[in-house]
């Protein structure tokens, strides 16, 4: 079991080691639950997604890198980043989402060669898809629209990078499919978003949220995770949504492969349900163990230079 000093007033490592780890299941999925996202999908594939995009300045000598916007589900115009290889071919199409928050703008390198990256911000999220009455701080964010299936932002949120995968698409026809690389928020959006969309053929998932919503309710945590668990303290029946919205659940029904990234002491986003949707993918899969997620500790830039290797690797041959 790893340990580091902290001032947190809990665990987060949950009391658990590796091996522990490795057993966290998935919780039973509702018997409407493939219904509902195949619908929820149809509808956002009937969005035209309508791209723009407006030359910017780049910080990468190799890249250019535009401001682009896209039409989304429900009437949702979403706001991010295009960045393709400057003078070259594009031979590959990512999409690149974010933590909880949004960003402020696109990454600078990726671990793909010849590729297309969108960066989208998911609705309601900074930089460039702020909505009126949505909330963007992450504890708010989390929580709105969450006393219905149909009206939870997290929904939204999935559709969205739908829709980024179909602006990228339409933008560069030649190609055929595209990866995904999300963290943490981006990491468990991802997966919800994986499951039910063919034109990814491959991802990275990295210490990814909403994993086990049973299990994740009774674990202490900060952030966005804290508040849905406050919220349920209050309001044990949002199970009935979040049970929808199971990262975990998701993941059972991904048949691509998967690089997953999970971290075995991380107060934001509890390691059970991270490896919760690690050990539910469906399709081929390779696990990264990290020692901390958003967490600062000692061997942190040596995990994150040995994970920047291992993505390249990913996604180069499929192989680690």
């Amino acid at each position: 079991m790893i340990a580091f000093q902290h001032d947190f007033p809990f665990d987060p490592a949950y009391g658990c080691d590796l091996e522990q780890l490795l057993q966290v299941g998935a919780p039973q999925e509702p018997d409407d639950f493939v219904e509902f996202w195949r619908q929820t999908y149809a509808a956002a594939r009937q969005v035209a997604p309508r791209p723009h995009t407006i030359a910017t300045e780049s910080a990468a000598p190799e890249r250019d890198v535009f401001l682009i916007e896209f039409d989304s589900w429900d009437g949702v115009r979403i706001g991010g980043w295009l960045s393709v290889p400057r003078g070259g071919s594009v031979e590959r199409g990512v999409v690149m989402t974010h933590g909880y928050g949004g960003r402020e703008a696109p990454a600078l390198e990726l671990p793909l060669e010849n590729a297309a990256a969108i960066f989208p911000c998911l609705r309601g999220q900074r930089s460039r898809s702020l909505l009126p009455g949505v909330p963007a701080d992450s504890k708010q964010h989390v929580l709105h629209g969450i006393a219905s299936r149909e009206t939870y932002i997290h929904r939204g949120c999935v559709t969205d990078v739908w829709c980024a995968a179909s602006a990228l698409l339409e933008l560069f026809p030649q190609l055929q499919t595209v990866q995904y690389i999300g963290s943490s928020f981006g990491g468990g959006i991802g997966a919800m978003a994986l499951a039910w969309d063919a034109r990814f053929d491959r991802a990275f998932l990295g210490v990814p949220s909403f994993g086990n919503h049973p299990l994740r309710v009774t674990l202490p945590c900060t952030g966005s995770g804290s508040a849905v668990r406050e919220y349920y303290l209050e309001h044990p029946d949002v199970l009935s949504t979040l049970q929808y919205f199971d990262a975990a659940l998701h993941a059972r029904h991904i048949a691509l492969p998967v690089l997953c990234a999970c971290a075995l002491f991380d107060p934001a986003v509890p390691p059970p349900g991270q490896f919760a949707v690690y050990n539910a993918l469906g399709g081929p899969r390779e696990l990264f163990v990290r020692g901390a997620g958003h967490f600062h500790y000692p061997a942190e830039a040596q995990d994150n230079a040995c994970l920047e290797r291992a993505q390249r690797t990913w996604f180069a041959t499929g192989k680690l």
